[in-house]
């Protein structure tokens, strides 16, 4: 049995530790992009022109300056809740005043995850009209930015709130094994969001409309024939009405599936681009990613669950915070919650591998589907022009934070 004494010293290496290696990171990143500032890198030579690639180092070393000290300020505010005794305190104040029933625990912890969001949004803010307006790709207004908010609180307290209550009948109901039960309805709740989000949730933020008959149109319903992808419709969103960055996705399924793409990537690509960047969306249905990387979320938040069963029955966890050693999941859930990051942290090198061969399987495919490499090659290149990405990331900047292959990655693995 771990010592109560020896939890607050452990819980401190483990957030320190998590954001050293962070900012080393970030360190390296800017000091190995910053090199390359002047001629554009031989690889890159007539597919970028020397002032974009200026900027796109001038806009990774400002995202990454604004990045370290918001990451600094998020890991002291940790810090600071974690151990200041706010928890057992509000813990014990929403108690005496509501009781000790599910309803209440749940009101807990949804009022600590919203009060632990405040702190974060001038750094949201200074984001979106500082940062992104500098580089020229914010274009949400504030009435849109505060509407979000509200948007995401209000749907949090709708479907998250009773969420939470449910989870916590859980214990009340099938006793110590109340985890196995909670981690299958939280699937359920999952699974049941793949299809309410496209219908219900995504229109509430943004608004999609049919493409438009046309010859774009007629190529992407041809390339989904000859895949045999089908969709209930090809729409287009507004993605504009926040910001000039681009994307493509598909989202739900069977006939609530739908293919979605920014208006800002229809204005920026041409149609064989963007048959090309919907047969790399394709590719990953085909290939059966999505399906692997919900089985992996269901795995580990099963582990996560069982963890969380476990920890809520240690007297000696929960009094290294302040709280009793009978007061249960709810805290052990919200504990597990705000530190669960420092562990898995060190594990986004493997996710991300994982994440890469996808992409690689994703770029096969669509060359496959169009019949050339070149199209995709070029939607690449467009994209990370129009978005100044990061061409030359430090490698072990990349192995942490990139989910995909960088473009010189993408484009030797589509020519050979």
């Amino acid at each position: 049995m771990l010592s109560a004494k020896f939890i607050p010293l452990l819980i401190v290496t483990l957030v320190v530790l998590r954001w050293a290696a962070g900012a080393v990171l970030d360190h390296l990143n800017r000091r190995h992009v910053a090199a390359r500032r002047g001629a554009v890198p031989e690889a890159y030579r007539g597919t970028i022109d020397p002032t974009t690639y200026a900027r796109s180092i001038e806009y990774t070393l400002a995202k990454s300056r604004f990045g370290g000290w918001s990451d600094l300020w998020d890991h002291v505010v940790l810090l600071a809740v974690v151990f200041s005794g706010v928890l057992p305190e509000s813990w014990e104040w929403f108690g005496e005043r509501f009781g000790g029933s599910a309803w209440s625990a749940a009101g807990w912890m949804f009022a600590i995850g919203g009060l632990l969001a405040l702190p974060g949004l001038p750094w949201e803010w200074w984001g979106q009209f500082r940062l992104e307006a500098r580089f020229g790709f914010n274009t949400t207004t504030m009435r849109t930015w505060i509407a979000d908010r509200v948007k995401g609180f209000l749907l949090a307290l709708v479907l998250g709130y009773p969420l939470l209550v449910l989870l916590l009948k859980l214990v009340d109901w099938m006793g110590p094994r109340w985890w196995l039960w909670g981690w299958a309805v939280l699937i359920g709740f999952q699974v049941l969001m793949l299809f309410l989000a496209p219908v219900v949730i995504l229109p509430l933020f943004n608004k999609f409309t049919p493409l438009a008959d046309g010859s774009l149109r007629d190529r992407l319903l041809r390339l989904g024939d000859r895949t045999g992808f089908s969709a209930r419709t090809i729409q287009v969103m507004d993605g504009s009405k926040r910001s000039t960055h681009s994307n493509a996705f598909f989202t739900g399924f069977g006939r609530f599936r739908k293919i979605v793409l920014f208006d800002t990537l229809v204005a920026q690509l041409s149609g064989e681009e963007l048959e090309a960047v919907l047969a790399h969306e394709i590719g990953h249905h085909q290939r059966r990613h999505i399906p692997q990387r919900l089985a992996l979320a269901a795995a580990m938040s099963f582990v996560g669950f069982g963890l969380i069963g476990w920890l809520s029955r240690q007297a000696w966890f929960l009094e290294a915070f302040g709280f009793g050693g009978g007061d249960g999941v709810a805290p052990a859930m919200l504990l597990f919650t705000l530190l669960g990051g420092t562990v898995t942290f060190w594990f986004s090198p493997l996710s991300n591998l994982w994440s890469r061969l996808h992409e690689y399987q994703a770029d096969h495919y669509a060359k496959q589907a169009v019949g050339s490499a070149e199209p995709l090659l070029g939607a690449l290149r467009k994209l990370s022009e129009k978005n100044l990405s990061n061409l030359t990331p430090h490698p072990w900047y990349s192995t942490f934070h990139y989910s995909h292959p960088t473009l010189l990655e993408r484009e030797l693995a589509l020519k050979t």
